[in-house]
């Protein structure tokens, strides 16, 4: 792992100055800075609290956390570390530039469409379920929409693993296993009250909780509503098949997504149900759940959207496409005025456009 001068990083962030903080926590900010071979990264660096105290605990632990897990496209990368002259610890990671998945359903001036609702579930349902698989498994304990950060394309991670534990069975890593419950409130799971009741479990409810807001863009909690909880809120309309009525309203559902995104809220459900020995799902039967009902589908959904677009542009073209339900059929060959096209010729006049 890379050692970085702290005087580069104090020069990469201007001294930390306060017009770099790009995002701020309960530990400490975090910071946006440029290296000296124009490398854009974020900068980790513990509150003023822990520095008089220099408790390096939360950081020394995301070190040994992320240094233990394999590369994964869904996790965030760990390019380094550093100290001040007190000691204190500094992390680098890699700079994602498109925020969190908090601001982009709170904050940001448009909602996010339907596919990248879809795709940000996903990728963060891969994510959970990898470090659950690792050997020793980890338990994040800590995951909620503003621990999702999106990269350049779009792609989410998973971050902030200050408060994570390793397990192997039921052997807790010893520095974690006299600690108290921990985690955010409103995606913290009830079940975990006490340290004999970790499990991967636990951060199932809180990928359950983030599900629900995904589809609804509604606040884990919000004291203007009530119930605040958006457990307590959802689970009866879900039961109800009132679907309509926890879907994100500023954006419209595609018909072809009704029913799946239906099957998310079931998931959802699931996950964050209060039995957690018979009734929650471990992350890879979510995933396999939720790739079965969407991946294919949607692509293949899309396809048409495209195909369909060529055409209009096109109008001596003609496609012959049946429909029958969500099943959607298209011809192998496209008509033209030069004859017939295959299909895969028209997709790459598409592409070439």
């Amino acid at each position: 792992m890379h050692e970085f001068d702290y005087e580069e990083l104090e020069a990469a962030t201007e001294n930390f100055a306060s017009s770099r903080i790009i995002g701020k926590g309960s530990h400490g900010c975090i910071y946006k800075g440029t290296l000296k071979d124009g490398t854009l990264v974020a900068i980790k660096k513990q509150s003023l609290g822990l520095q008089k105290l220099q408790d390096n605990s939360k950081l020394d632990n995301e070190i040994r956390i992320l240094l233990s897990l394999p590369a994964n496209p869904y996790l965030i990368s760990l390019l380094g570390t550093s100290r001040d002259c007190a000691g204190n610890r500094v992390l680098v990671m890699e700079h994602m530039p498109n925020g969190t998945l908090h601001d982009l359903l709170h904050a940001a001036p448009s909602p996010p469409p339907w596919p990248k609702r879809v795709q940000a579930a996903i990728q963060v349902a891969k994510a959970v379920q990898f470090i659950h698989q690792a050997e020793p498994s980890v338990i994040h304990r800590d995951i909620k929409s503003a621990n999702i950060l999106f990269d350049v394309d779009w792609n989410a991670r998973l971050a902030d693993f200050g408060l994570s534990v390793r397990r192997s069975g039921q052997q807790v890593d010893s520095d974690n296993s006299l600690s108290r419950p921990a985690g955010t409130i409103g995606y913290l799971d009830p079940c975990y009250t006490a340290p004999c009741r970790l499990s991967t479990k636990n951060d199932v409810f809180s990928f359950g909780v983030v599900l629900l807001e995904i589809i609804s863009a509604t606040k884990a909690i919000d004291v203007s509503r009530d119930p605040s909880s958006i457990v307590e809120w959802a689970l009866p309309l879900i039961k109800e098949d009132r679907v309509e009525e926890i879907c994100d309203e500023r954006v419209t559902l595609p018909a072809y997504m009704e029913s799946r995104v239906r099957h998310m809220l079931r998931i959802a459900a699931r996950c964050v149900s209060s039995d957690e020995d018979h009734r929650r799902p471990s992350m890879g039967e979510v995933v396999d759940e939720m790739e079965n009902c969407f991946v294919e589908r949607v692509r293949f959904s899309l396809w048409i959207d495209i195909l369909d677009a060529c055409l209009k542009r096109r109008p001596q073209r003609s496609a012959v496409v049946k429909r029958k339900g969500d099943a959607v059929i298209a011809a192998a060959t496209v008509t033209t005025g030069h004859g017939k096209m295959l299909l895969r010729e028209v997709l790459a006049d598409i592409a070439l456009e």
